[in-house]
């Protein structure tokens, strides 16, 4: 009997585990805190998010290279906004990724690692005020161009 296609790069894998080898089949490019960057902006700009803002913290701290804060209009936003962006992550890039808060939508976290996203409801993000925290004094923090 014929294996379903489906079912074969499974069980290419399966069998090249079970005998110490490499797997075969698709592979995924070194995925670089760049380019997960990249792609968190693109999917919050397609998905609507409002008063996007990203953070360089390479060099200033070990937690991660970046930090990007925006705002939903509603909890209900909130939580689709970050809901997307770990779908996306997850199949564009195969990425995993941590999130917390998604249940209420007043401040989801998603950490990937690399980047960590916050998004807020408006009045959640001006009582924490993050960029405030996380910028240098004198600097304002910038919306992608």
């Amino acid at each position: 009997m014929k294996e379903d296609n489906v079912l074969s790069l499974t069980a290419d894998a399966a069998t090249a585990a079970d005998a110490g080898l490499p797997m075969t089949g698709l592979t995924q490019p070194e995925v670089t805190s760049e380019s997960i960057l990249a792609l968190i902006l693109r999917s919050l700009d397609d998905n609507k998010a409002e008063e996007v803002v990203q953070i360089d913290l390479r060099g200033k701290t070990s937690v991660c290279d970046h930090m990007v804060i925006c705002s939903g209009r509603s909890s209900r936003q909130v939580s689709a906004l970050s809901q997307k962006l770990v779908e996306d992550l997850k199949h564009e890039l195969g990425v995993p990724s941590k999130i917390e808060g998604q249940e209420t939508g007043d401040w989801v976290l998603i950490d990937t690692g690399d980047v960590v996203v916050h998004v807020f409801r408006p009045e959640v993000r001006e009582f924490y005020q993050l960029e405030k925290m996380w910028m240098p004094m004198g600097k304002v923090a910038q919306s992608p161009a």
